[in-house]
């Protein structure tokens, strides 16, 4: 069995600096290598004893806070890129999405708010522990949704010529206008050199109609990204309907090289319609694919971002989630962690890096947080250095977000004591738990060299052990995926 050292994970998570206190959000610069060969692999990061204040000291810092994210697009795409035998980006791994992937098993709550779960295990050396705040919304059925205003914005540039790109497109918005209900309403742009309207705001009952939109996407020119999100807000703004779940849905391979290609400038574009409460998705495609603009946009635009490379999860995505997921449960929603400076020594969060808020904008209700649909889970890991024989409270987390028609304010809270947490990760923790922190792992260690003072060959011990317990197809892939890039490195 692997030994599990969460000092080597703080050291060698330093290059993402997580939220805490009083930090503000920043954005990390993609580490850029050949296009044909992938991303360069990380080297390991320092010791503990080079790196000894990389995390958060709560006698300096004892609250965590960040905007929830329920994006997944960083672990497919990674995925994408192990299986084409390439090892990904390091700028373009991010920790929380990987783990977010995942099914989780917290409980839903009763109405439209969040229910706050939080538990850990201790690891390795009894005074380090991993702990997990997990957040989730009540689910709702595609029949029980309101009515829905869906404006797709579909690349037809030069690029998605490629296979698997505007055809896996296509394919999905056929498959998503038979999946919908007679009350929504959906209009697509699409865009090159420049933006085409090809479908006002369009009833369902005219299905007919809009597949012959979607079969008129033809490949040609450039991309020009910034004009097809600006007439795609114009149509959606302009079609609004206050008792409607009004999104605007980007389907790209996010690879502008016309017009504003910043997402800053684009969003400063479309601010003006996006603040009537109009919500977007980023739906990525393709082999080279512009992980950071599509991801950027999707958290400063209120939104989410994805990613699909086979018609399966295009179908996943277009017909079994989005139907079911077009409404909010709440908006600008934020997490907090006030941690017990008489129990904790030290802490520090596993991803969220620009995601994170200082502690004074948790209920600055004008701060923007993150929007989430129903049954969506968020998770976040931190890993914990205890006060030796430490007893209590060890930390109190709190969800706060916002009504998705009133704007009014609410929140959640729970709490865990140090007794209460499992007594050895990999052997008495909840599979579930067991599976997030292997997921996170493995993300640090793709961008990092290291993380849980666990190489590849550990990570994978436990990949394989897990995917026996969890009957799981998704931690099958991921013990393939952590064999496939031994192969690869």
């Amino acid at each position: 069995m692997a030994s599990v050292g969460v000092a080597a994970l703080l050291a060698l998570a330093a290059c993402g600096g997580g939220p805490g206190g009083n930090a503000t959000a920043h954005e990390r610069a993609p580490d850029r290598a050949s296009e044909q060969s992938g991303g360069e692999r990380p080297q390991p990061g320092p010791s503990a004893s080079e790196a000894p204040d990389d995390e958060q000291d709560t006698t300096r810092a004892q609250i965590s806070t960040f905007a929830l994210d329920v994006d997944t697009a960083s672990y497919a795409y990674a995925r994408r890129t192990l299986q084409e035998g390439r090892w990904p980006e390091p700028g373009e791994i991010r920790p929380e999405e990987f783990v977010n992937s995942f099914r989780q098993d917290y409980p839903e709550p009763p109405d439209d708010g969040f229910t706050v779960h939080v538990d850990g295990a201790r690891m390795g050396d009894r005074d380090e522990a991993v702990l997990r705040v997990g957040l989730q919304t009540r689910a709702t059925s595609a029949e029980a949704r309101r009515p829905a205003n869906l404006t797709f914005v579909v690349d037809v540039s030069g690029s998605m010529a490629e296979p698997g790109r505007l055809d896996l497109v296509k394919q999905a918005l056929h498959t998503l206008l038979g999946q919908l209900a007679p009350g929504d309403q959906v209009s697509i742009v699409a865009f090159s050199d420049d933006a085409e309207l090809l479908a006002s705001m369009t009833p369902l009952t005219a299905r007919d109609d809009l597949r012959a939109a979607v079969d008129r996407l033809t490949v040609e020119g450039g991309t020009d990204l910034e004009s097809g999100l600006v007439l795609g807000y114009e149509e959606a703004a302009k079609a609004f309907r206050p008792a409607a779940t009004n999104k605007v849905i980007l389907l790209s391979d996010g690879l502008a090289n016309q017009g504003n290609t910043a997402w800053q400038t684009i969003l400063d574009r479309v601010k003006e319609h996006a603040g009537r409460q109009i919500t977007l998705l980023t739906v990525g495609v393709g082999r080279d694919y512009g992980d950071e603009l599509m991801e950027q946009l999707a958290d400063n635009g209120d939104g989410s971002a994805v990613y699909v490379s086979t018609v399966e999860e295009a179908e996943k995505t277009f017909s079994t989630q989005l139907p079911a997921n077009i409404e909010l449960r709440a908006r600008d929603a934020k997490a907090q962690v006030v941690f017990n400076p008489s129990v904790v020594a030290g802490y520090r969060l596993l991803g969220y890096e620009n995601r994170a808020l200082t502690a004074e904008e948790f209920r600055d209700d004008s701060r923007d947080g993150g929007e989430i649909g129903p049954g969506h889970s968020v998770t976040a890991l931190y890993s914990v250095r205890l006060k030796p024989g430490a007893t209590g409270q060890l930390a109190t987390a709190t969800v706060r977000w916002q009504h998705p028609d009133t704007r009014v304010a609410a929140e959640a809270s729970g709490s865990v004591d140090v007794g209460a947490l499992s007594g050895a990760l990999w052997k008495d923790a909840p599979v579930r738990l067991q599976v997030d922190v292997l997921a996170a792992a493995f993300a640090l260690y793709m961008r990092d060299g290291k993380a849980f003072g666990m190489d590849l060959g550990a990570l994978g011990e436990q990949g394989e052990r897990l995917s026996g317990e969890a009957e799981d197809p998704m931690v099958t892939e991921l013990a393939t995926l952590i064999g496939k890039s031994r192969e690869v490195g």
